[in-house]
């Protein structure tokens, strides 16, 4: 069963490329690891600070497991280019 793993993240007023690139590198990351099926980013078109990334996983336990194996300094460069911490969510795909 697909699940995915849903962020929401708001970019530092002035950190919008930055937190680009440093979701893009997430991104590299995590698409090879065990579990993973995809990653997905938007950018939203009436807030450009506002950005939505979307991780497919073969299951929530693939998904807590590959955290253990990700580079954590990708996560620290996006964490510097955000405003706050990112609202995440699992969600059960009805459609697709």
């Amino acid at each position: 069963m697909t699940i995915a793993r849903h962020y929401v993240m708001l970019a530092k007023e002035g950190s919008e490329a930055a937190l680009d690139s440093a979701l893009r590198a997430v991104a590299d990351a995590v698409r090879p690891l065990p579990g993973c099926e995809g990653v997905e980013m938007f950018r939203d078109l009436a807030n450009d600070r506002r950005f939505v990334f979307i991780e497919r996983w073969a299951s929530i336990d693939a998904h807590k497991t590959a955290g253990s194996m990700l580079d954590k300094s990708v996560i620290t460069a996006m964490m510097a280019a955000l405003d706050g911490p990112p609202e995440g969510s699992y969600l059960d795909y009805l459609l697709g």
